[in-house]
């Protein structure tokens, strides 16, 4: 292969990682609609470059949303170590809404603001099984409302992106939400 096309090979690589990096960057601070001229222009690079390597906003939602949605997966498995059921279920909804709140372009997708595609709800349903059973756990524990389903989920962090939008001041919300959850909200065993 001559030097010319492994270096323009190199260049388009580059070129993409750049757009990759600088879009997840810019979504992060400020959600999934940053334009895509401004993305181009961020990174160095023309508009035709930036459409040439993510011609919709799909293929670049999707070159970066799975990937740090890979997070949730570290924040489930971590709650599912608590010895404690009820710690479990709360570490795993103070990590996955704290995710939220830090990077904006999850806050997006996780409350599905936009359509996304169907390997980035692929992506967020990945855990729903780890979630059930902290669920489940923490009913059988008996400090869960019996009545808490797994959608109720969905609720919860649509709710929080909105206090996210609004005001940042979401985990004063999310303590009474899980006030409301525990069946035993004084923290007493009976």
């Amino acid at each position: 292969m001559p030097a010319e096309t492994r270096s323009r090979r190199s260049d388009a690589q580059r070129n993409r990682e750049l757009l990759v990096a600088t879009a997840a960057e810019l979504f992060a601070e400020r959600g999934l609609e940053v334009p895509f001229d401004e993305i181009a222009r961020s990174a160095g690079v023309s508009i035709g470059t930036l459409y040439n390597h993510f011609p919709t906003r799909d293929a670049l939602y999707n070159a970066i949303i799975p990937a740090r949605l890979g997070a949730l997966d570290r924040i489930v498995a971590s709650a599912l170590e608590a010895e404690d059921p009820w710690d479990g279920f709360v570490a795993y909804l103070e990590g996955s809404l704290a995710l939220q709140a830090e990077d904006r372009s999850l806050n997006d997708a996780i409350a599905q603001r936009l359509p996304v595609s169907e390997e980035i709800v692929e992506a967020c349903r990945r855990n729903l099984g780890g979630i059930e059973e902290l669920i489940a756990r923490a009913k059988a524990g008996g400090v869960l409302r019996a009545d808490f389903e797994p959608q109720d989920l969905v609720m919860l962090a649509s709710a929080v992106s909105q206090v996210i939008e609004d005001s940042g001041d979401w985990r004063r919300f999310l303590s009474f939400y899980i006030n409301g959850l525990r069946t035993n909200p004084t923290g007493r065993r009976s």
